[in-house]
C-alpha cells in the first residue's frame, strides 16, 4: 500500500512538472520571453554605446589639452569631415 501510494505521489508530481513545462513552451510564452530579452539586450547595448562614447570624449579632451590642440571646449562635434 505504501508502495502504491508513493507511486501514485510520483505520478502526480511527474504530470505537474511536465504540464508546467508544456505551458512554458506555448508561443505567446516564448514569444514574451523572447521580446523581454532582446529588449534587455538593445538597452544594454545602447548603455554601453553611451559609455563608450562619453569615454571617448574624455580621452579626446584630456589628449587635446595635453598637447595644446584646438580649444578644448570644442571638441563633441562629431559631424565633421576630416577631408578624405
Amino acid at each position: 500500500m505504501i508502495r502504491r501510494l508513493f507511486y501514485m505521489s510520483l505520478g502526480a508530481f511527474c504530470a505537474v512538472w511536465t504540464m508546467r513545462k508544456l505551458q512554458a513552451l506555448h508561443p505567446n510564452h516564448v514569444a514574451r520571453r523572447t521580446l523581454h530579452g532582446a529588449a534587455g539586450m538593445l538597452e544594454q547595448a545602447r548603455e554601453f554605446a553611451g559609455d563608450a562614447l562619453d569615454g571617448a570624449a574624455r580621452r579626446e579632451t584630456e589628449l587635446r589639452s595635453r598637447f595644446g590642440l584646438d580649444s578644448v571646449d570644442d571638441t563633441n562635434h562629431y559631424d565633421v569631415k576630416d577631408g578624405r
